[in-house]
């Protein structure tokens, strides 16, 4: 059986999702973004206990077709930025159309009813979490990551990186490391 969870959108996510199953007692056979398959059905109390677990972390049980369709969407836009290194051969919304299998405009649509953001500032808003990821924990330069994230340079992933968060990605990553030893003193 499959329970669809709406909000997880990386690794992370997964391994919070297998914990709140496991302190459940819930046997799955899968966590994949957005999907869990469970042995067996689930009880009504199970699943009410599953939905205040995971309801204070963020995730939300999913209980309808459209909000199944987003976070299948939210996924493909995941795998589009964190296995795809390289260039892409078509648009975003030529790729979410395929991997979704409905058309962008629809999915627009929806995804801006259900989230009250268009596709388009999602990834944006999505890529620039992913390249914080990057500043942080990885020793790739800024040329790297903005061809790892699809910009066509440095200056445009700098650009949305500033209107999204307020730093550039050099500011950003020297107060990052400020703050990493100031931990490490105290």
């Amino acid at each position: 059986m499959k329970l669809y969870i709406k909000n997880m959108v990386c690794n992370r996510c997964k391994t919070t999702v297998k914990l709140e199953l496991d302190k459940l007692g819930i046997s799955f056979v899968s966590v994949e973004l957005g999907e869990v398959t469970i042995k067996k059905k689930l009880t009504s109390i199970q699943h009410h206990l599953l939905f205040l677990a995971l309801e204070p972390l963020g995730f939300e049980l999913i209980n309808n077709e459209k909000n199944y369709l987003i976070e299948k969407l939210k996924k493909s836009i995941y795998d589009l930025m964190m296995y795809s290194d390289e260039d892409l051969n078509t648009s975003y919304s030529d790729f979410i159309s395929l991997h979704v299998n409905d058309s962008f405009i629809s999915l627009n649509t929806l995804f801006s009813e259900i989230e009250g953001i268009t596709i388009e500032k999602y990834i944006i808003k999505q890529k620039v979490e992913m390249v914080k990821e990057l500043l942080e924990h990885n020793n790739f330069n800024m040329t790297e990551i903005a061809v790892k994230m699809h910009y066509s340079n440095v200056a445009q992933l700098s650009s949305q990186f500033k209107s999204i968060t307020g730093l550039t990605p050099l500011h950003f990553k020297q107060l990052r490391q400020i703050s990493y030893n100031n931990q490490a003193v105290n």
